[in-house]
């Protein structure tokens, strides 16, 4: 409303209000003659006529500007809040020439616009929150299987996602001889983003019946959805391949972290870094993306990881971070796994749970998360090793503080 229209309001409530208070004056004093009148000539049928009359007129005066002052725009923000919570149609709130009923009219059409916004928004709400449990539940039966490790190796594998779906997590795939392990992050969190991670996972699966190499799956899967994904969409993934028959490892990278690899023999862990090229930079990768042979000996440990492992924070609030978890905490964590019972030898369990508990001490009663988190830990399995002298999945709730998988 403008300035010019307020005090326009403004001026015709108060003429109002003046004629009404002149009318009731002017009565008054009628009334007041007309008394005297009256007990002077009581027999006088006329005045008393008249004084009825100007009775009953004041009585229909005030009750027009009651009603039109007051009434009629109570009436229409009633009816008008009504519509509101049971239709769709568009509130309008008719104009008084009370100022203050204008003002109350006022707030609550902004309040029941922003409520009609906030009913469809929560329609809306609903609709998106079935999609995404859809959506929760279709990558659960894609990602969240049972692995089936070879026989050679140990494979313990987690993903912990920051919202109801995962953006970034793990797979193994066996084609014949070839199991092929990854984890993977998409750089955006949104349902698209999702989607696109579905495709690439199941790209991948189809590929590895065509080809061997992680680098030719890789590039094909790149050149196949590179025209269909949008700009800023990356995707980083660190890939290893284990053939079962010759017993040698293999490692392909896309822009993610290390790949950490625990020498049994050294009682060391070795970085190997990985490359910077990430998923739809650019459509053609083939003679940029090769498959590297790893060396690895019985009792070997590998760790796969995403980000949020050596990116997590001992705080509360991320405007505040004071430290991060970092590489050389987690090769540390490695590096002091305890050995299988009986044994001189570390396993992926082990590691895997020494990695938990580490990390647990460090967020301690602090957790923030920021970002879905995946750790895989992978053992070369000794030929004595026993299942039954190895550690269990369930790590003891002395150990950790609170971070659960």
């Amino acid at each position: 409303m403008s300035f010019l229209k307020e005090i326009k309001n403004l001026f015709i409530s108060n003429i109002v209000y003046l004629l009404i208070f002149v009318i009731v004056i002017i009565n008054i004093l009628m009334e007041v003659f007309f008394l005297d009148y009256l007990s002077a000539y009581s027999h006088d049928i006329f005045a008393l006529s008249i004084l009825s009359i100007f009775i009953i007129l004041e009585w229909i005066t005030v009750m027009i500007f009651v009603d039109l002052i007051y009434k009629k725009p109570i009436v229409n923000l009633v009816y008008n809040i009504k519509k509101a919570l049971l239709t769709k149609e568009t509130i309008n709130l008719e104009k008084s020439i009370n100022p203050d009923i204008d003002y109350i009219n006022k707030f609550f059409l902004q309040f029941l616009n922003s409520f009609k916004n906030i009913k469809t928004d929560f329609l809306k709400g609903k609709e998106i929150k079935w999609e995404v449990e859809l959506a929760k539940d279709i990558q659960e039966k894609l990602l969240n299987k049972k692995i089936t490790p070879p026989p050679s190796l140990n494979i313990i594998a987690r993903s912990k996602p920051l919202w109801e779906i995962w953006w970034d997590s793990y797979d193994v795939i066996q084609s014949e001889d070839n199991y092929y392990i990854y984890v993977w992050d998409a750089t955006w969190h949104w349902v698209w983003a999702w989607f696109i991670m579905v495709m690439v996972n199941a790209l991948i699966s189809s590929m590895t019946k065509v080809f061997v190499s992680w680098a030719q799956i890789l590039s094909r899967t790149n050149e196949v959805l590179k025209p269909r994904v949008k700009a800023n969409l990356l995707m980083t993934l660190l890939l290893v391949r284990w053939n079962e028959k010759e017993k040698r490892l293999f490692m392909t990278w896309a822009w993610h972290e290390h790949l950490i690899i625990y020498k049994d023999k050294l009682r060391k862990c070795f970085k190997i870094k990985s490359w910077w090229l990430a998923l739809w930079m650019i459509k053609d990768i083939w003679n940029m993306i090769k498959e590297q042979e790893i060396k690895v000996e019985e009792n070997d440990i590998i760790v796969l990881y995403s980000d949020w492992v050596t990116d997590s924070i001992n705080s509360k609030d991320i405007s505040e971070i004071k430290e991060r978890f970092g590489e050389n905490r987690l090769i540390q964590a490695i590096e002091t796994s305890p050995n299988a019972k009986w044994k001189w030898y570390k396993t992926a369990t082990s590691v895997f749970n020494n990695i938990t508990i580490e990390l647990s001490k460090f967020m301690w009663y602090k957790h923030f998360q920021v970002d879905d988190i995946t750790l895989v830990t992978i053992q070369y399995k000794p030929k004595d090793y026993d299942l039954n002298n190895d550690f269990s999945e369930k790590i003891s709730e002395e150990l950790i503080t609170e971070w659960n998988w």
